[in-house]
Formats: structure tokens, sequence, C-alpha cells
């Protein structure tokens, strides 16, 4: 959620997780904050529907354990897992 102040041109001042509603800004930084995003295609069952969701870091993780949990219960009878938990969506480290 955007809170947008009117000056010459709209700017946004703050960004708000549209989950917890707390503010993304860190004091001292700039917004840290993730956005999913959808936009749905022909032939899908939401064809022409788009969608944008800003989480903050808190509900990132917690939305990222989630999904880590679901892989860990579609894959738990497999022989050869093909990926580690703790690296389930990690592109790399600093």
């Amino acid at each position: 959620m955007e809170h947008i102040v009117t000056q010459p041109s709209e700017t946004a001042i703050d960004i708000a997780c549209d989950v917890c509603s707390q503010s993304t800004r860190v004091e001292g930084y700039d917004q840290q904050l993730v956005t999913l995003q959808a936009h749905w295609g022909y032939g899908s069952k939401h064809d022409g529907e788009h969608y944008e969701v800003c989480l903050c870091e808190l509900c990132f993780f917690r939305t990222l354990s989630h999904l880590r949990r679901d892989r860990m219960v579609n894959t738990m009878f497999d022989e050869e897992p093909d990926i580690t938990e703790d690296e389930f969506g990690l592109v790399r480290i600093k």
C-alpha cells in the first residue's frame, strides 16, 4: 500500500506491507521490500488477471517458510531430492 504526497508530481513517500501493514522503510536505508506479481495469460484459469503484493522482510520470510514446507510435503517421498530445504529460492549470498 503506497502513501502518496501530492507535489508537482506524485511521489511515494512510504510503502506499507500488504500483509502486516507495517512500513517497509528501514531507518538509515531505503525501502526494503519484495513484490510478488502474477500476470495470468491466455489459457489460464485466471486469464487477464494481474496481481501485485508488496511484502516486508518478515512477511517475505514467513511466506517463503510456508512454500518450503509445501515443497517438503510434496517431495517427502522422492528418492533423490533435488534441493536442500535451506537453499529453496536462494539465488546467491553477497
